[in-house]
């Protein structure tokens, strides 16, 4: 009978998962900067896009990007309104749904987090 005897690496361990934290908060940031991008957003003067709209990192593992604006619910919910085209040409409701499952950007989520923990580990 053989005998294995396997001995952790904590510091590797450690480091580890301080990349994957670190990943993960910065994958939040840079999805809120993709879909500020995507000009997507409706923006009258830009307060609910630039300055009500931010990550909150619930946990190591959840992260939920919130609009904080009285209207954000009631635009993003009735994609039929005409919404101003000027600064955000692309702008109108359900500007997050492209992130979501089935969206046309559903993969973006986990490229960025893939790409920002590659860099951590080298």
């Amino acid at each position: 009978m053989a005998k294995l005897k396997i001995k952790w690496n904590e510091a590797v361990i450690a480091k580890v998962e301080k990349a994957r934290k670190d990943a993960f908060k910065l994958t939040g940031q840079l999805l809120l900067t993709d879909l500020v991008q995507s000009q997507t957003m409706p923006f009258d003067t830009g307060e609910m896009q630039n300055n009500r709209t931010f990550v909150e990192n619930v946990s190591d593992t959840e992260i939920n990007i919130r609009t904080a604006a009285p209207q954000a619910r009631r635009l993003y919910f009735h994609p039929e309104y005409n919404f101003q085209k000027g600064h955000n040409p692309n702008a109108g409701g359900l500007w997050f749904d492209p992130y979501l499952p089935g969206g046309t950007s559903e993969k973006v989520p986990e490229k960025l987090y893939a790409d920002l923990l590659k860099r951590r580990l080298r």
